[in-house]
């Protein structure tokens, strides 16, 4: 089994500085390949506003989601299809390896949906999909959801003071490189549901 990542980046033509945009999807991939090391193949950029990554276990590429949507400066945001199944490696080129199989498709599957989707549950921007036994969906996908929604109320600064508790920062510590109180850090943290993301996190 594998699990295929791909992601692309949400408004991206309504950039003015798309090459700002492309160097932050850059720093966002980088980070997920930080905190979530052993992937078979990193994030990273493809063709125009896409990237993706290969996972052996689905927690660490439903884990990758979240650094990456944390990462990225906002109000820059990512939507991402995973697909469990397998994937195979049936050519290269001078772009890379050639890469097929059920969880690519999968992936791009559920990219689309959440694509399809997006006016009807606005903030989702996490789906999973397997090639085979898809009555694990609805579970995956809902807890999904609920992260999802937290995370696309975050403002710039949530998004830090998070991915900064994920890394096991101490308040004082965020408070200082905000320049703001501990009080405040702690504030934010509870009242924006960074503490629930952050009790849900297993890595630090």
């Amino acid at each position: 089994m594998a699990v295929a990542l791909i992601g692309d980046l949400v408004n991206s033509r309504g950039w003015d500085d798309r090459a700002a945009l492309h160097r932050a999807l850059l720093a966002a991939c980088d980070a997920a390949d930080q905190r979530i090391p052993g992937a078979e193949q990193p994030p990273e950029p493809t063709i125009g506003d896409e990237f993706q990554a290969v996972y052996a276990d689905l927690a660490d590429a439903v884990d990758a989601v979240l650094v990456l949507r944390l990462a990225l400066p906002h109000p820059a945001d990512c939507r991402v299809g995973i697909g469990v199944g397998d994937v195979a490696v049936v050519g290269a080129t001078s772009y890379g390896l050639t890469q097929d199989g059920s969880a690519w498709w999968a992936a791009r599957e559920a990219l689309e949906s959440l694509e399809a989707s997006e006016r009807r549950v606005p903030g989702v921007r996490t789906r999973v999909h397997w090639a085979e036994e898809r009555q694990k969906e609805e579970y995956v996908n809902g807890y999904a959801a609920c992260r999802d929604h937290i995370v696309s109320g975050f403002d710039a600064r949530q998004r830090r003071l998070a991915l900064g508790a994920l890394d096991g920062r101490t308040q004082t510590e965020l408070a200082d490189e905000e320049g703001i109180t501990r009080s405040a850090v702690s504030q934010s943290l509870r009242r924006s549901g960074a503490l629930v993301l952050k009790e849900l996190w297993t890595r630090s």
